[in-house]
């Protein structure tokens, strides 16, 4: 086994991250240009804090995509030769291939640098599509509560107060568990989950396209069409097509983190709604005789956005922090999961003598939700002003 020089290992590391930074310089320079019409994103960038923000964050959602050609060893794959191997650890296997170990190998030998980059895919395929499930619930039930109050608002807000009195960790890992896992109550809360947002993205469009009533029939049956195979897919794994499929493992830790977080954005939303509803362009939809489910999706929700949309990268921060405790605690999606939190665990039992198995996901885990606060913080200035 040899190594390489400490120079040689930047130079290769960078040298594998260069297709990522090609498309970072492209999109931030695409940004730049048509900034104006990015809205409160493209102000952002003007600031320092919010362009670095981005940087981070863009980065990492490209490592994501692009992680299946972007590692260099398979993340699973165990060389005996190569345990705890340090940084730039090259080795010559019998078949005669060289293998590189950028940032050294783990306990059970497996590349440090690959596992670290393919468990930003893992990251990126669980937070943000469940961060963005609670917010559609939040956003279905906080908005009739918040408008209308009533026996509605009380009932809702009464399960919303119940849920967040439990400590968050402990709901957390109760519905992980494995107990839970193999019944059907991830799936049951899942179709519930999914019924929500269907029901208020019908009522959006059904509001929108009320005139034109041909146009509203086909939208509308699109819709559900496309929910109806969705719901196929991801909750029963039933989709005819074959095209979308999920993991038992995988939608028990989605429906959890989008359960989790559904209350507290129910709250965010529904005092929003109960704020907005009495301003003046609320007052001149009603004039004109718009329906409530009208005011509720077109006139309320785009003028919350500023909040809605800062609260939306800080969850996606903490359901980031959740899954890494989750790996951290052994019920990640999969025992051999490359994961964040998986992997500093794995590490930490030899943090004294090996320090850079737990380093290195530990760092990814620390710029990635470095960069969401970084921008969220330069969203809620923006929104501020706005």
């Amino acid at each position: 086994m040899t190594r390489l020089s400490l120079l040689q290992t930047i130079a290769a590391i960078l040298s594998q991250l260069g297709l990522v930074t090609a498309a970072l310089i492209v999109l931030l320079g695409a940004a730049m240009i048509f900034r104006r019409r990015l809205g409160i994103l493209g102000h952002t960038m003007t600031s320092p804090v919010g362009l670095i923000g981005l940087m981070l964050v863009l980065f990492w959602v490209l490592v994501g995509l692009m992680a299946p050609g972007l590692v260099v060893q398979d993340p699973l794959l165990q060389i005996t030769d190569m345990k705890n191997a340090l940084p730039g650890s090259r080795l010559t296997l019998p078949d005669g291939t060289t293998v590189t170990y950028l940032l050294g190998g783990d306990v059970l030998g497996r590349d440090v640098f690959s596992r670290a980059l393919a468990g930003a895919r893992e990251v990126l395929m669980i937070a943000p599509p469940a961060a963005a499930l609670a917010y559609m619930v939040g956003i279905a039930l906080g908005l009739p509560a918040g408008y209308f109050g009533g026996a509605f608002d009380a009932v809702v807000g009464f399960f919303a107060n119940a849920l967040l009195s439990f400590p968050v960790i402990l709901l957390f890992f109760l519905l992980v568990s494995p107990e839970v896992r193999d019944s059907a109550i991830p799936a049951g809360i899942a179709a519930v989950l999914f019924v929500l947002p269907t029901f208020f993205l019908l009522a959006a469009v059904n509001s929108r396209l009320f005139v034109a009533p041909t146009r509203r029939n086909w939208v509308l049956g699109l819709l559900l069409a496309f929910m109806a195979w969705l719901v196929a897919g991801v909750v029963f794994d039933a989709d005819p097509l074959g095209m979308v499929s999920l993991d038992p493992n995988i939608l028990n830790v989605f429906v959890a983190v989008a359960f989790i977080n559904a209350p507290t954005v129910f709250r965010i939303v529904r005092g929003a709604a109960m704020d907005l509803r009495a301003r003046d362009y609320v007052q001149a939809a009603l004039t004109r005789g718009e329906g409530p489910w009208y005011i509720m999706c077109w006139e309320i929700l785009p003028n919350a956005r500023g909040p809605l949309i800062v609260d939306f990268c800080l969850r996606i921060g903490y359901t980031t922090i959740l899954l890494g405790a989750l790996g951290f605690f052994g019920l990640a999606v999969s025992p051999e999961s490359p994961d964040w939190g998986s992997t500093i665990s794995e590490g930490r039992k030899l943090m004294a003598i090996f320090p850079h198995i737990a380093l290195a996901p530990a760092l990814c885990l620390v710029s990635f939700v470095l960069g969401l606060n970084l921008l969220a913080n330069a969203l809620r200035e923006e929104s501020l002003r706005d």
